[in-house]
């Protein structure tokens, strides 16, 4: 090779880099929603946030809203609730001109409106920062203007919930009495606004209550409790501002009261902050001493903060990208709106990589007034159905399943820590109820480790077993827990990281199924396995769908997925009798059983079962999550036979909610199926913000509807199988995409797909890039 010749092909490598990379960049600002008109109501806000706040902010009738929540916030009744609503007019109000822009900016993460009146002009810009729980609202224009900074509350006066109402709470259906929502605590504190919520320490909470209905009293000082002594909530204040009076008024269908502040003089700009704050502490007194530390905010400060909070976005961006049509963009098109929707619900997820509670399925931290998603739902902004602090698993696994190929490790790492809180409470009910050792996590989970009580039933008979959930839906249903023990065991795949602080968490998962299912059986007969020495999981549960199943074969592979992968960790992770012990576990684990439409050959929901009782699809489960059949792997075509002619899966297939028949098609490889299901979740919601979907089977903004949707859309783009990486296995050719997602052993993989072919591909580490198998070649 002459030396001319190779600075030539040096040169044409070094432009396909710099074109690669710079194509990064532009595209995300033209992923930025923007509007040019302010809103009707808060069902047309926008999502911001950061660190572990969330707020939905509106312009109306030429006022500022903004809804604040924050991770952890839960009341007495499980409620999560909202600390207030903030409301910001400005005087002169440059809002009641003709000019007006809305604009959520993504790179940097934050929100900026303009409004212009006459020669009036004024930007107001909403932003978190993202290391310290403050809200900012910085007001600046072209002159002198005074700013009116409202706390409205609800709260204002104790509330009694409606039975609907009650479904944003863990009463849920079946309240034992008057349910009452405390009142806050509101007041002046010298030029600032302070208010909280303290959880009362009577014993009438709904961890007493719940304590008390499944019999463990004798038990209950060693339960974890979350709600004991919480207190939330924060203080208003702002430069240039002193009170100015109390309001009342109504906004949709809740009466609130309002606390005003008002600036002294006018000024070309304003900074006005909410510091919140949450803690469980013995005394209201030490929670404030907390939020006073918290809630200095100089100008100084808040310059570093909001550098460092522009930091952490754009490196959140550099990360991981999906941009589709990144060069030809039809912003019609419900393909172009799946890629822009799917980096605007990654955003809203990583409003939460900080929170001590994981963002929940069921509208985050992004709900709003009810009746805005269902017309006959007329209750407070602090409802969102499914209740505040119940964890219902099945749907929670398809909110952080998306955050292993996005290399969100950090944002994965509060779901984490929620199981780990709980597993002592877990652990405590097999040994109180049973007799025996392991963690038993049910699907309808309290955020301090016990079955929903509404789930688990008032009426029960009463010699029914008490650790079981009185309930057609639940019963049995205790693999999910599984999922987050893959996750678990996948963030030390993908990194590399160390997750010894899990390893016990997952062996006790495993010790309840291994001990329990021996346990039942040796109370029905004299051999605890059956005659092939597997155990018997009797009665089991195919997710909620296929009930008093018999070896489903969703727990059947989670099991064999979950054992084989933590026998694949690094040897220091285990002890040579535990690894002897999961080894065994391994051999007794029962097959996948199948059944027959016609001549084709399907996975079996389960070997036998009572009756149908749902519309999901865990005959497909062994595909997605657990990975046995996919691309590259033996069993493809029964696979696909179970998606393409299981009557069941056939009648069940949607793209709404939780839906996942979008990633069993990716998964499978079936492409114009999985580019379908996927760009039906994906594309605009309806509503004014894109990626509000729902309410679907659950709530808006449904969290699991988008989840569902981004697993998909990475699916279609990169599977792997050991440490075989499959490019594009389930892409259209005639979609150009531009994408980075991570991979297995501290892998990314970055290509730019156009006309079908694959025109530049950065792997990293380079060595890595022999593994890469391009699957376009053989469609």
């Amino acid at each position: 090779m002459n030396t001319r010749y190779a600075i030539l092909l040096l040169a044409f490598f070094i432009c396909q880099l710099f074109s690669l990379v710079s194509q990064a960049q532009p595209v995300l600002p033209s992923y930025n929603v923007t509007w040019n008109s302010q809103s009707q109501h808060a069902a047309g806000s926008m999502p911001c946030g950061g660190g572990d706040i969330g707020l939905n902010v509106w312009v109306e009738h030429g006022e500022l809203y903004v809804y604040m929540a924050q991770s952890g916030c839960f009341d007495e009744n499980n409620a999560l609730l909202k600390p207030g609503r903030l409301r910001v007019k400005c005087t002169p109000n440059a809002f009641d001109g003709k000019y007006f822009k809305q604009e959520l900016k993504l790179e940097e993460g934050y929100i900026q409106i303009d409004g212009q009146n006459n020669k009036l002009q004024t930007t107001i810009k909403v932003w978190v920062d993202v290391f310290r729980p403050v809200i900012h609202i910085d007001v600046s224009g072209n002159e002198a203007i005074k700013t009116d900074v409202s706390f409205e509350n609800w709260r204002y006066t104790d509330r009694v919930n409606t039975r609907r109402a009650n479904f944003g709470n863990s009463y849920k259906f079946a309240p034992q009495g008057e349910v009452i929502t405390n009142k806050d605590n509101i007041e002046f504190k010298g030029n600032n606004v302070l208010f909280y919520h303290r959880n009362r320490t009577d014993g009438s909470d709904i961890f007493n209550v719940t304590v008390k209905q499944q019999g463990l009293e004798a038990v209950k000082d060693k339960l974890y409790n979350s709600l004991a002594n919480l207190t939330f909530g924060g203080m208003l204040q702002g430069t240039n501002l002193q009170p100015a009076g109390t309001y009342n008024g109504k906004y949709i269908d809740t009466d609130f009261m309002g606390w005003k502040l008002q600036s002294k003089k006018a000024s070309r700009q304003h900074q006005i902050t909410v510091t919140l704050h949450k803690a469980q502490t013995p005394t209201a007194e030490a929670w404030l001493n907390g939020l006073q530390q918290a809630a200095t905010n100089t100008p100084k400060q808040a310059a570093t903060a909001w550098q460092q909070t522009r930091n952490w976005w754009k490196q959140y961006w550099q990360r991981s990208f999906i941009y589709l049509q990144p060069n030809k963009p039809d912003t019609a098109s419900a393909v172009w709106q799946t890629g822009r929707n799917y980096q605007l619900f990654r955003y809203m997820l990583g409003c939460n990589a900080f929170g001590n509670s994981p963002t929940k399925f069921n509208g985050g931290l992004f709900t709003y007034d009810p009746s805005l998603t269902d017309t006959a739902i007329h209750v407070t902004p602090d409802f969102c159905n499914w209740g505040g602090g119940i964890h219902t698993a099945q749907n929670q696994r398809l909110v952080y399943w998306p955050m292993l190929k996005s290399g969100d490790y950090d944002v994965m790492k509060p779901q984490f820590d929620f199981y780990l809180r709980l597993l002592r409470n877990a652990e405590l009910r097999s040994e109180f109820y049973w007799n025996h050792k392991g963690a038993c996590f049910t699907e309808q989970l309290e955020n301090f480790g016990l079955p929903n009580a509404a789930e688990y039933g008032w009426k029960r008979p009463a010699d029914y077993d008490k650790g079981l959930e009185y309930n057609a839906w639940l019963e049995y249903e205790w693999d999910t827990v599984l999922e987050f023990c893959l996750m678990m065991l996948e963030t030390e795949r993908y990194t590399g990281r160390d997750v010894k602080e899990y390893v016990p968490f997952i062996e006790s998962c495993l010790r309840f199924f291994n001990e329990h299912y021996q346990y039942l059986a040796g109370k029905r007969g004299r051999k605890a396995l059956d005659g092939n020495n597997h155990l018997i999981i009797f009665p089991g549960s195919a997710a909620e769908t296929y009930k008093m199943a018999y070896n489903p074969s969703s727990t059947v592979s989670a099991l064999r997925t979950v054992l084989t992968r933590l026998l694949e960790l690094p040897a220091t992770y285990l002890t040579d009798s535990s690894r002897a012990q999961w080894q065994q576990m391994l051999t007794r684990i029962p097959p996948i059983s199948f059944r027959q439409f016609g001549n084709y050959t399907t996975i079996a929901p389960a070997q036998l079962w009572e009756r149908i009782n749902n519309t999901e699809c865990p005959q497909l489960y062994p595909v997605f999550p657990w990975g046995i059949y996919g691309v590259g792997k033996p069993g493809l075509d029964t696979a696909i036979n179970t998606f393409k002619h299981d009557t069941d899966a056939l009648k069940f297939r949607s793209h709404v909610g939780w839906k996942q028949d979008n990633i069993f098609a990716a998964r499978l490889g079936l492409t114009n199926e999985a580019l379908q299901l996927t760009t039906q979740k994906l594309k605009n919601s309806g509503r004014r913000f894109p990626a509000f979907w729902g309410p679907g089977y659950d709530w808006t903004p449904d969290h699991n509807w988008g989840g569902s949707g981004m697993i998909g859309l990475q699916e279609m783009l990169l599977q792997t199988d050991g440490k075989k990486i499959f490019l594009c296995p389930a892409w259209p050719k005639e979609q150009d995409v531009h994408f980075k997602l991570h991979a297995p052993y501290n892998t990314t993989v970055e290509a730019s797909v156009v006309n079908g072919k694959v025109q530049s591909l950065i792997v990293s580490p380079e060595e890595r890039k022999k593994d890469v198998i391009d699957m376009l070649l053989a469609q």
